[in-house]
């Protein structure tokens, strides 16, 4: 008989790996977390789950020594345990992997992992031995790169094995994975997966932080839930399944979170794009990056674009936004030819673009959500072009925080100590405040959760609703199909098809995004 889920899930063992309880830690004007307890067995991957703000970043800079608790135990193969600091951590064998990585770009795979720690005596470094300890280290990842290589020069999931061949030189017991998949292709996701089952298999201990419910199921051994800093639950992944999963996450049932629906109105053609074409990228300057893609958009309309990754998505839209120039074809903004050749050429003309990269393309980390989110506006905000009308961006800052319903302690709160989703409706809200005639979100629910995803969902329905026409770019094709009016898809920088949403299937989209360039449709 199914049981739903609640605590009692959790298997109990004699001996736990690492054990935390009562876990409690407070910022100013937010409980972070509150009498949260966690137990890892070992040789176990224990998914840790929850929507951006839950807790999961708080715990897991706790348990790696980042942070201290204010309140609560650990205890590490059943003898307290007190982190004063990440490197304390280490000493003891537990290593974080962040998203974002840290990694030294213009260095070798064999002086990243060994950084700080080179073998070598009276301050030389043994280079011969440096390359033969990082060889042992990738070998038993199975992996196959030249220590000597330059970081720079490695793709995301290539930099990912180096980060874990880096954990396990520090003799690691326990691996923190702070969403370890988000940048990843299938098939990379599908050998990462294997070198953690066989770290698992090694006797590793694997915690593994991740949004994509999918994964859980395919990876996890056991979950633990975290929802507005307090423990949900946790259960044996063989013993529950995805809606629990959702259930227990957001309080509520997946069939109660957003989906567009009913009958839209379009106005006029807002956007039209002809023969738009671009060669050469940084690394192949012969390449094809766009390869004349023709589409139009209308006002209300929501129109999605789908492909593979390296398909030109991002390419097509910065390219529409003047990020990144292009070598023929043109642009036309209700009806008339616009000459787009830099950001503020397309701010001027109607023209917002929400990034795929928040963190790196968007936001400034440092700055607080206030002027994060006036930042576009000053031209409206200022008093002869220099001086700030206060009462104006903060009217602004209430306007949208109500508005969007974004979570923070104040305005002046820096945002990158907001969640994801939260940083990502402030991101949204910044461009909604210059009231654009065309909006492009490159996927706009990424690295977010399921809640999130859905408030992120509501708003574009919105502003469809409101008259703006959405581009939405998104490598899930269940939001592509289930937030799209028309949807088109691209491949090695073409278009190859064009489908209505009431017509389309997740089976009819891979077909379309597959296709060769010969059998592409003129």
């Amino acid at each position: 008989m199914h049981r739903a889920p609640t605590e009692e899930y959790g298997f109990r063992m004699n001996q736990y790996l690492l054990k935390m309880e009562g876990i409690s830690k407070q910022f100013p004007g937010v409980k972070a977390l509150d009498n949260v307890s966690l137990e890892i067995t070992p040789g176990e991957i224990h998914g840790l789950l929850g929507e951006n703000g839950a807790g999961k970043s708080t715990l897991i800079k706790i348990m790696s020594g980042a942070y201290q608790p204010d309140s609560g135990t650990m205890e590490l193969d059943g003898k307290r345990l007190h982190l004063a600091n990440p490197h304390q951590a280490q000493a003891l064998g537990i290593v974080t992997i962040y998203q974002e990585f840290n990694l030294v770009p213009s260095l070798t795979i064999a002086e990243n992992v060994f950084i700080g720690r080179e073998p070598g005596k009276s301050g030389f470094v043994d280079w011969g031995a440096l390359k033969r300890e990082t060889l042992v280290l990738t070998e038993r990842l199975g992996i196959h790169l030249n220590p000597m290589s330059l970081v720079r020069n490695l793709s995301v999931a290539e930099q990912q094995m180096v980060e874990i061949a880096r954990a396990l030189s520090m003799r690691s017991r326990i691996i923190i994975m702070d969403e370890p998949t988000s940048a990843l292709s299938d098939n990379e996701v599908q050998q990462l997966f294997k070198i953690v089952r066989d770290l698992r298999a090694q006797g590793l201990s694997i915690i593994f932080v991740t949004h994509r419910l999918e994964e859980v199921h395919e990876i996890c051994d056991r979950i633990t839930v975290l929802r507005d800093g307090k423990n949900v639950g946790s259960a044996n992944v063989a013993d529950i399944t995805t809606a629990d999963i959702i259930r227990m996450m957001v309080g509520r049932s997946m069939d109660e979170l957003f989906q567009r629906t009913g009958v839209h109105e379009y106005g006029d053609t807002a956007l039209e794009v002809r023969g738009l074409s671009r060669k050469g990228t940084a690394r192949d300057p012969y390449a094809t990056v766009l390869n004349g893609i023709s589409f139009a958009l209308r006002r209300g309309e929501i129109l999605g674009i789908a492909g593979l990754v390296g398909a030109g998505r991002t390419e097509l839209a910065r390219a529409v936004f003047g990020a990144d120039p292009f070598d023929s074809g043109e642009i036309l903004i209700d009806g008339k030819p616009v000459r787009i050749k830099s950001p503020q050429d397309a701010i001027r003309y109607g023209i917002g673009l929400v990034p795929e990269d928040r963190k790196q393309q968007a936001l400034f980390l440092a700055l607080a959500v206030r002027e994060n989110l006036s930042i576009a506006s000053l031209g409206s905000l200022t008093r002869w072009g220099a001086f700030m009308r206060e009462k104006a961006e903060m009217a602004l800052m209430e306007r949208y925080r109500d508005a969007l319903n974004i979570r923070m302690a104040s305005p002046e709160q820096k945002i990158l100590n907001l969640s994801g989703g939260n940083q990502q409706k402030v991101v949204i809200a910044r461009w909604l405040a210059l009231q654009p005639k065309v909006l492009i979100v490159d996927e706009p629910t990424r690295g977010i959760d399921i809640a999130a995803k859905a408030e992120v969902h509501q708003l574009l329905d919105e502003m469809a609703r409101g008259g703006i026409a959405v581009i939405m770019i998104s490598s899930e094709l269940p939001e592509i199909l289930g937030m799209s009016d028309r949807i088109i898809t691209v491949r090695e920088g073409r278009l190859t098809g064009e489908i209505l949403r009431a017509d389309a299937t997740e089976e009819k989209l891979m077909h379309l995004m597959t296709l060769s360039t010969k059998d592409a449709v003129a």
